[in-house]
Formats: C-alpha cells, structure tokens, sequence
C-alpha cells in the first residue's frame, strides 16, 4: 500500500504503517552514520542529552557525498542498516521513531521497536543520487568534525522508502521469502 507520512511521526502514524507498504517522507529527518551514533551513544551512557532532540525522530543512515555546485547535497544513498545495531535500541528509549537504511537488522533492534513503537525503512541502495532530488535542504547541526558522518538535518519531500520491519516486528525480509518459497512451490 502507498503512504504519504509527514515528520515527526507520532505513535498513530508508525501504527498505520504495515511492513511492505511503500512510504513516501515530507519533513524533518536526521542523518548519522557509526561514529555519529557512537558519539551519541557514549554521550548518553554519561547521563548528557544527544546534540538533537530525538523525541519522534526519524535518523537516515547516511554519509552524503560532496554537493556539487547548485546541489543541496551530494549523493544519498543509505549506508548498512546493521552497523548500526548496537546503538539503535538506547536511541529508541530516547525517542527515535524512525530508521532509514538498508539490510537486515539485530533481534535486539527488532525488540527494541516493538517495546518503542518504531518502524525501520529501507531506502534503495545504489540510487543515492535520485534520492538526493527529494532532499530541499541540509544543514550540518552536530559533530561537524566528522566530515561526511557529521549530523545533519534534512528537509525533505516525498522521500520513497519501504517498510522492512513495523512496530509489531511483521519483518518483509523473512515474509516476502516465505511468500516467494509458497508461491514458486518451494514450501
């Protein structure tokens, strides 16, 4: 099913979201990739508050490339969802709603967004630089030392994802083989 959401996702949106549905994103979104989510992670264990408010947040795995001249940002694409695991769940606790990148994800990280009312999407691996068209703004806003895994906030417009996995843990990695082994006779 089609979706057109707007940020921050509350409660009500990430409960209307069904693994499978394809989901388009207008609003506010977050990017941090491993030393960014590391950073906020050991920050948090310290008892400090993360450089953004996280409450309702949705976080792009994402290290843009450079803009070139007249671009907002340079290339887009989601980075590997899972290097990102052991960090995920406390960013959960601390208000993130939303997660964009792309491969498989932790039981840990599966738990977490049940117990969080979470969703994870992916974004399509390899067409960063058509997903770049659908970012109108970005603005570096924490970390800025880390170059490109610096965090940044994103305006965006009809960004298209997938949902992977909802917040009841329906995960379309493992239902859409099971589809596919029943509909080929393979089950």
């Amino acid at each position: 099913m089609e979706k057109h959401i707007k940020t921050p996702m509350t409660k009500e949106i990430i409960e209307n979201l069904h693994a499978g549905d394809y989901v388009y994103i207008t609003g506010t979104i977050y990017t941090a990739r491993d030393a960014a989510h590391k950073r906020m992670y050991d920050a948090m264990l310290e008892g400090k508050e993360p450089p953004v408010d996280l409450k309702n947040a949705v976080i792009y795995y994402l290290g843009p490339t450079p803009a070139k001249e007249g671009q907002v940002i340079g290339s887009a694409g989601p980075t590997t969802s899972s290097r990102m695991d052991k960090y995920a769940p406390l960013l959960m606790e601390h208000g993130v709603s939303g997660m964009i990148g792309k491969g498989k994800r932790s039981l840990a990280v599966q738990e977490a967004m049940k117990k969080n009312t979470c969703v994870y999407f992916a974004a399509v691996g390899g067409a960063g630089a058509l997903l770049s068209k659908c970012i109108k703004r970005a603005e570096v806003i924490a970390y800025a030392d880390l170059g490109t895994e610096a965090i940044r906030k994103l305006e965006v417009e009809d960004l298209p994802v997938i949902v992977v996995i909802d917040s009841s843990g329906n995960n379309l990695y493992e239902t859409a083989v099971h589809d596919y082994r029943i509909t080929h006779g393979l089950e």
